[in-house]
């Protein structure tokens, strides 16, 4: 039976990706940063792509990359979600460096691997795995369209372009129009990405690469779900066992710590949901299955989490100043995400043979 705990490995990553974040991504820094409409930090990407080498860690060693696997791509995304930093990792470590490695593009692929380039696939953020994407027109050697909901297109260096005559493009930024979208999520733009006449290079054909993409996504996706749950349930708390009424602490209410029990379980299972959906996207095994699974619990886990937390800091929740509407604007935002946990649902019940009759 595969062992879902964590190793020593995945655990010293862990710390160092933690200390990276507290020092250089507090949540007055992540919310200054929405505010002013460019909320990518550029200068902890470089810290993090390049300095420890994150972006490449899907690669395998001999195409530049790090050689790891989904499980320790997923420790990365526990952090990240727990700081919602506001880097494209998601969308460049992992979318877009499957999507490349589905089409075996060595060159491209060991510019993501180094993080100096950002890739993106242009496909939306709400696509679920399986499902029908929108491609743009591929004639005589240029592309035109049109495509909407693109995460941290504003941040690409390059896009991973589907085009109707099955293949997958890729177009540099310079190449085409990008048109910022109204987002719930401060920390990950969404765009409007407009193709008029734009030369792009085939990479391979779109259908298994943006398969292994969105299948990849929507498992790790679960993982960056836990750390936003986690930071919710460890910062309520913490604020319950230090605010106080009627001379007692808050959290000693009754009411309050069946509300905190319930919130814990549901995080303890959410934790294994998202862990069985790494692991299985590293062994190859029950991917799809595990990856249902993990979908079609995690949106609702982190919504709850993340409303309770607004809910239980009382006065200060409700402010902007407090760090926890960025933290259920991501929750809302994921629950989305690359399916959403009725389409996952769905899903999983014809895998398993259980549809409604």
């Amino acid at each position: 039976m595969t062992d879902l705990l964590y190793s020593e490995e995945e655990e010293a990553l862990r710390a160092a990706v933690r200390d990276l974040l507290t020092d250089h991504c507090a949540p007055a820094d992540v919310l200054a940063r929405g505010e002013s409409g460019t909320p990518f930090d550029r200068a902890l990407w470089k810290s993090l792509a390049e300095g420890i080498g994150l972006a490449g860690l899907l690669v395998p060693e001999e195409q530049g990359g790090q050689g790891a696997t989904h499980r320790e791509a997923a420790v990365v995304l526990e952090e990240l979600g727990r700081a919602v930093a506001p880097l494209p990792y998601l969308t460049s470590a992992v979318v877009a460096t499957e999507a490349l490695l589905a089409c075996d593009d060595r060159e491209l692929l060991a510019r993501l691997a180094s993080g100096r380039t950002i890739g993106v696939l242009a496909v939306g953020l709400a696509t679920a795995p399986g499902a029908g994407v929108r491609t743009v027109r591929a004639e005589n050697g240029t592309l035109s369209g049109e495509l909407t909901g693109i995460a941290d297109a504003a941040v690409a260096d390059v896009l991973l372009v589907p085009a109707d005559d099955g293949g997958l493009y890729a177009v540099t930024a310079d190449a085409v129009t990008v048109t910022p979208q109204v987002s719930l999520d401060l920390t990950r733009p969404l765009a409007t990405v407009t193709l008029t006449g734009a030369t792009g290079r085939r990479v391979g054909d779109f259908g298994p690469a943006v398969e292994r993409a969105l299948r990849a996504a929507a498992g790790l996706l679960a993982s960056e779900q836990l750390g936003v749950a986690d930071w919710a349930l460890t910062e309520t708390v913490r604020y319950l066992k230090e605010r106080r009424q009627f001379n007692r602490p808050v959290g000693g209410f009754q009411a309050l710590k069946h509300r905190l029990a319930q919130l814990w379980l549901e995080v303890v299972n959410l934790r294994a949901a998202a862990r069985a959906a790494a692991d299985a996207l590293a062994s190859g095994e029950d991917t799809d299955l595990s990856v249902a699974v993990a979908q079609a619990y995690a949106a609702p886990v982190a919504v709850h989490a993340t409303e309770e937390a607004v809910q239980l800091h009382g006065g200060i929740g409700m402010t902007w100043e407090h760090p926890a509407h960025l933290y259920l604007k991501r929750a809302k935002a994921d629950s989305i995400a690359y399916g959403t946990a009725g389409a996952h649902r769905t899903a999983l019940a014809g895998l398993t043979g259980l549809q409604a009759p």
